[in-house]
Formats: C-alpha cells, sequence, structure tokens
C-alpha cells in the first residue's frame, strides 16, 4: 500500500527520510508529500498538494499527518473517502470544521517562523539533543500565515467510516482516551474504528524513533 506521509509545521518531506527507508524494507511504498511552503501558500493549496498525491496512487492509501497536519490527512479522508484506507495522525488529533488550522503562534511578515524550543520545553522535546535541537532549527521553514489562519471544512461524513490510529508520543494512549472522552476532540468522537497506540518518544517520532515509527506504520497498514 501506498503510505503517504505529511509532516507538521516548520517541516518539508525530507523530515520522513528516515522512516521512509524502514517502511520499504517492510514492503510498503512511502510517499512524502511535499507541501506549497511560500509566503503566499493557503490551506487549501496545501490540502490539494495531499489529494493530488491521494490521486495519483495505483490504489488506496493510507494517510500520515503529524501534529498540525493531523488536519491535511483528515481533510484527504474527508474529501476522497473512497480511496484513503486508513488515516494515521502522530501526535495530534484532527481540527473541527469551522476551526482555523493552527491559529497558535502569530504571523510575523506573513509567515510564522519557528519559534524556538521555549514553547516545547517538557515532554515535546524531552529526547531532542542539542545537535537534533540546532538541526531542527536549521532546517526549519516558516509557515505561511494563510496556511495557519485557514479555516478547516469538511463535508462528507462518510470520512467516520475510515479508520484512523492515533500514534501517541508525547502523552499517552490513556490520556488520549480520556481527552476524545471529554470532547476535545469532536472529530474523533465520532470515528467508527479508532485505534490508539503508544510510542515512546516526545513529538517528533521520525527524528528520535524513526525504524519503531516505521513499524507502527507498517502494523496499521496491515492490519
Amino acid at each position: 500500500m501506498d503510505i503517504l506521509l505529511v509532516a507538521g509545521l516548520w517541516l518539508d518531506a525530507s523530515a520522513w527520510d528516515e522512516v521512509a527507508a524502514p517502511l520499504e524494507k517492510l514492503g510498503h511504498r512511502p510517499v512524502p508529500v511535499g507541501l506549497p511552503g511560500s509566503a503566499s501558500a493557503t490551506l487549501d493549496d496545501q490540502v490539494a498538494a495531499v489529494l493530488d498525491a491521494v490521486d495519483a496512487a495505483p490504489g488506496e492509501v493510507m494517510v500520515v499527518g503529524h501534529s498540525a497536519a493531523c488536519s491535511l490527512a483528515w481533510l484527504a479522508a474527508d474529501a476522497r473517502p473512497e480511496r484513503v484506507a486508513k488515516v494515521v495522525l502522530v501526535g495530534g488529533f484532527p481540527a473541527s470544521d469551522g476551526s482555523a488550522y493552527h491559529a497558535y503562534f502569530k504571523p510575523q511578515d506573513g509567515v510564522i517562523p519557528f519559534p524556538g524550543w521555549a514553547p516545547f520545553e517538557g515532554p515535546d522535546a524531552a529526547d531532542l539533543d542539542e545537535e537534533a535541537r540546532r538541526d531542527f532549527a536549521a532546517r526549519a521553514i516558516p509557515v505561511p500565515a494563510g496556511v495557519a489562519e485557514g479555516v478547516v471544512r469538511l463535508r462528507d461524513e462518510r470520512r467516520f467510516d475510515v479508520p484512523v490510529v492515533v500514534v501517541c508520543p508525547e502523552f499517552s494512549a490513556a490520556q488520549a482516551r480520556e481527552w476524545i472522552a471529554e470532547g476535545e476532540s469532536p472529530e474523533l468522537a465520532e470515528v467508527r474504528q479508532l485505534d490508539l497506540v503508544d510510542i515512546d518518544s516526545g513529538h517528533w517520532p521520525m527524528f528520535t524513533r524513526p525504524a519503531e515509527l516505521a513499524r507502527l506504520l507498517a502494523a496499521a497498514a496491515d492490519g
């Protein structure tokens, strides 16, 4: 099965390099998705890039979204429920219809630069050493304001029939279940087949636990 890999904020498709190789060895075709990142790019532009990758695949796909891009993966399931066989959400929940994609950081001159590590101190970045942090900051791509402030629009209730796996890094599967039960993810509360799995990592397991993440993704695709 083709596994489309969509990275979160400040990252490009190369974020999946260390996950793609073991996924191939496990018998799958990883497809890291490049997202439009110019200052004028919009959320619709990024959704279109993911849908182009879905449409280009020879058959059904599994779409993996990391962090904020969990919403992009879910938007793909909404737009192509007949083509998306499964969605995997790594370290995040999808935004609800009518809410902003990721309006947590204030834009500067039309983009949101990487804000440094202060907002992520604690479980998010605990497993990133100083070298990994420097590498991340050096490769970070400013997020267009038109993406972060774009409004999520969900239209097809068949998305709830698409199986979903939540990979839980800096939070546990037990915590995620509790948050969903408390109403923090109305979308996931409606999913008919929802599985949650733990991974012992911070928020960026593609850098700190790539082989383990690849095994979890392969298991989701095979399952």
